[in-house]
């Protein structure tokens, strides 16, 4: 896309209007006000729970140990205008309107931070007992399942299905999960780091099924494609989730080809006026040389930094804020701490660190000998030092980097 021009020290906008009150959208309204942002800021979101912080829907919330994750945000003396319960509809970028269910919003500024919304699976929408995990109420539907201990299926071998596969082997249940692919985490890291992934499936008491497709679910049962019927008491779909953008057809808004928002390096979109931050985004990274759509907690709270900035407008002689990060995420799951800096795709060597065997190592990889992505797991610390050695592109040497008992920092060229 063609990166819309912004006057530096431009008058700053009265009115912004965020569409989405997930982590990026809590986010871009607090950095607002933290940047001095002194006109009306409106937060608009979908749910009628107050704001809410996704990733102890996975474990705390199902399990119990906590009745919800709201952010602690005091909106009203933040001076935020929170409007629950209304979904947005569509845009009018010529009016500078927003479409909602309770009528249009205008706008000077328009923040995008839709997030994501999840993949659902032919063959088991609509049946009893079918299940997905995104949001507070889908976490509070599956807590009574987990607690009566039933037979689960979970259908994905990826990050949600590991965590969710996690908590219910932790509140006694059954656990069989199902994966299309050869490997779990088949589309998110390379084979050879995740095979010694597959062992914590069997070491916590879950089943895992590879090259296994669901051709439907019926109540009580999962029904394969090869006719295997697994049963189920309920089932937990985590095949992914893709960019929440429909509503923004005929808006003359850019989407790329997975349906996200096509933003430029400052996070402005093609229209005028309008950023996009978060899950629902893509950004192009001169660090790694592509596109990267990031579905991780970490984006949602960085982005919207950058554009609190850019719609602040930069002061003369300062270049706008350009967002660039390393992106980061980590896992919980069958009692491991994984953690992932970096983005692993251009690399051109891996070097291991300790023996995927035990229960903490990592594996870093470099491009013309500099780090450009980690995943550790259980090595907090090779993770905090590598995440900063990719941000300053700092040349590795190999043999030092394969000991794991040299502080990452101090294997460098």
């Amino acid at each position: 896309m063609s990166e819309q021009t912004q006057e530096p020290g431009r008058a700053e906008p009265r009115r912004v209007v965020v569409a989405g009150a997930g982590m990026a959208g809590v986010q871009t309204a607090a950095a607002l006000r933290e940047q001095g942002f002194t006109g009306t800021v409106t937060l608009i979101g979908a749910e009628p729970h107050q704001p809410y912080d996704r990733p102890p829907l996975s474990k705390a919330v199902l399990l119990g140990t906590a009745e919800n994750s709201a952010f602690d945000v005091d909106f009203e003396a933040l001076g935020v205008d929170l409007r629950l319960g209304c979904e947005v509809l569509g845009l009018r970028p010529g009016d500078h309107e927003l479409d909602t269910e309770a009528g249009p919003v205008p706008y000077d500024v328009l923040v995008i931070a839709t997030g994501a919304e999840p993949v659902r699976l032919p063959g088991t929408e609509g049946v009893p007992g079918v299940h997905l995990l995104r949001t507070l109420d889908d976490a509070e539907r599956l807590r009574p399942v987990l607690a009566r201990q039933h037979d689960v299926v979970v259908v994905g071998a990826g990050w949600i299905g590991a965590e969710f596969a996690t908590a219910a082997r932790e509140a006694g249940c059954a656990v069989t999960v199902v994966e299309a692919g050869e490997r779990p985490l088949a589309e998110a890291l390379p084979a050879e780091v995740t095979a010694p992934m597959t062992a914590w499936y069997a070491e916590a008491g879950v089943t895992l099924r590879t090259h296994a497709r669901v051709e439907r679910a019926e109540p009580g049962a999962v029904v394969l494609d090869d006719g295997t019927r697994l049963p189920a008491g309920a089932v937990v779909v985590g095949v992914g989730a893709r960019p929440a953008t429909a509503w923004l057809a005929g808006s003359g808004v850019e989407l790329g080809a997975r349906g996200e928002v096509v933003a430029d390096r400052r996070l402005m979109t093609s229209v005028p006026d309008v950023y996009a931050v978060g899950d629902c985004a893509s950004f192009p990274s001169a660090r790694y040389g592509e596109r990267l759509l990031v579905h991780h907690w970490d984006n949602a709270l960085q982005g919207p930094r950058t554009v609190a900035s850019n719609v602040l407008g930069a002061p003369a002689g300062r270049a706008p804020a350009v967002y660039d990060p390393v992106p980061y995420f980590w896992s919980e799951q069958f009692g491991r701490f994984v953690q992932y800096a970096g983005h692993h795709a251009g690399a051109d060597r891996s070097v291991w660190r300790g023996d995927p065997a035990e229960p903490a190592w990592s594996v870093c990889w470099l491009r013309e000998s500099r780090l450009v992505a980690l995943l550790a797991v259980g090595r907090p610390r090779d993770l905090t030092q590598g995440r900063r050695l990719i941000e300053a592109g700092t040349p590795m040497d190999p043999e030092l980097l394969a000991d794991p008992g040299r502080p990452l920092k101090s294997a460098t060229a």
